[in-house]
Parts: structure tokens; C-alpha cells; sequence
């Protein structure tokens, strides 16, 4: 059920295209930084992001559509919060501020695993990421950034599984390879 959205009155801007991301190798050393916006051109150069998946009281996971603004996969249904930390930052730190700044949440993330994708959208540009994915629980009411969020939904393990095996094609290529993995993951709380 896609929620009512409580929207801040005003849309901040929570990230720039000139942010600089830390690049990084196979084994998710750093070996530099770059302008998010050349870390998505072309193929994408290899960068740390991160995934969060937020579950309610019920173990439902908290799905968020993108803001038509985003440059990679506008529309698309994907999981509760997805960015980078940028230069400097720890990840932990990031991954709480990014949720904070995208649905008005509090949470603390528990990480569960990473792995490296490259995706690409059209001639727009393309993922390519070391991914870190964790979860979070909250019981508070989102309040999202419209700037980045265009919908949100709670929706229980059992329907994400099913609208992605029916209608893969409406989220984003990170969602469709992390859910399998937390579904199989013990420390995950579905």
C-alpha cells in the first residue's frame, strides 16, 4: 500500500553532482575520490555505496519510488535508502545521515553484507559500486525529502518477492540483486 506522504516544506538539496566519493579497489581499500558525477559517466568508475532496508514493527521493508529529479533510474521502486559516503565520512555516519535527510528517520544501520555491481540506464550513465547493505527498524513516520522521493510503501517480505518475479523491471538493479541475499540472510529480520 503506498503510504500518504508527509513531505518537508521545503525540498534541501542533500547532494551535488560535484560531492566527491571515495573510490575504491576490488577489496574496498581506498585509492582516491572522485565527482559523483564522473563516477557515473560512461561505464562508471568502482565507488563505496551503501543500502538500507527499513522494516516496521510488522517486519515489512519500507520501499521508496525515485524522484523523477534523479539522473539514474527515475521512477524506479528501490529499498528504503541508497547513497555514498562521501570523502572523509565514515560509513556508518552516512548511512545515518542520508536516511535522516531522505525520510526524516532516525535509525542506526546493521550491516549484513557487500558486493560489487555495475549497472547501466540508457545513455544516462551507470552504477558501478561496492555496495554495503544494511537494515534498520523504525517505528516512527517517514517524512521525506521530495527532492528525492517521489512515493513510499511498506510491503511485507512475501509481495516484494512476488512483484519482483512478475514485474522486475520496475526497480532499480540494486533491489533486484540485494533482496534474494537478505531473504537467505539469518541476520536479517524478515
Amino acid at each position: 500500500m503506498i503510504c500518504e506522504l508527509a513531505k518537508r516544506p521545503e525540498r534541501p538539496e542533500v547532494s551535488s553532482d560535484k560531492d566527491l566519493l571515495v573510490l575504491v579497489d576490488a577489496l574496498d581499500q581506498d585509492i582516491g575520490y572522485l565527482a559523483k558525477d564522473a563516477c557515473h559517466d560512461g561505464e562508471g568508475a568502482l565507488h563505496r555505496a551503501f543500502s538500507v532496508f527499513v522494516f516496521n514493527a510488522h517486519n515489512e521493508v519500507l520501499l521508496q519510488q525515485r524522484s523523477a529529479e534523479k539522473r539514474l533510474w527515475p521512477g524506479f521502486w528501490s529499498n528504503s535508502c541508497c547513497s555514498h559516503p562521501i570523502a572523509g565520512e565514515p560509513l556508518d555516519h552516512a548511512v545515518t545521515r542520508r536516511v535522516e535527510q531522505e525520510l526524516g528517520l532516525r535509525v542506526e544501520g546493521n550491516f549484513l553484507y557487500k558486493f560489487i555491481y555495475q549497472a547501466s540506464f540508457e545513455e544516462a550513465g551507470s552504477e558501478h559500486e561496492l555496495c554495503h547493505v544494511f537494515w534498520a527498524r523504525s517505528t516512527q513516520t517517514p517524512c521525506v525529502n521530495a527532492r528525492e522521493v517521489t512515493a513510499l510503501r511498506w510491503v511485507s517480505a512475501a509481495q516484494l518477492t512476488g512483484e519482483l518475479a512478475l514485474e522486475p523491471d520496475l526497480f532499480t538493479p540494486w533491489l533486484r540483486l540485494e533482496w534474494p541475499r537478505l531473504l537467505a540472510d539469518a541476520a536479517c529480520p524478515i
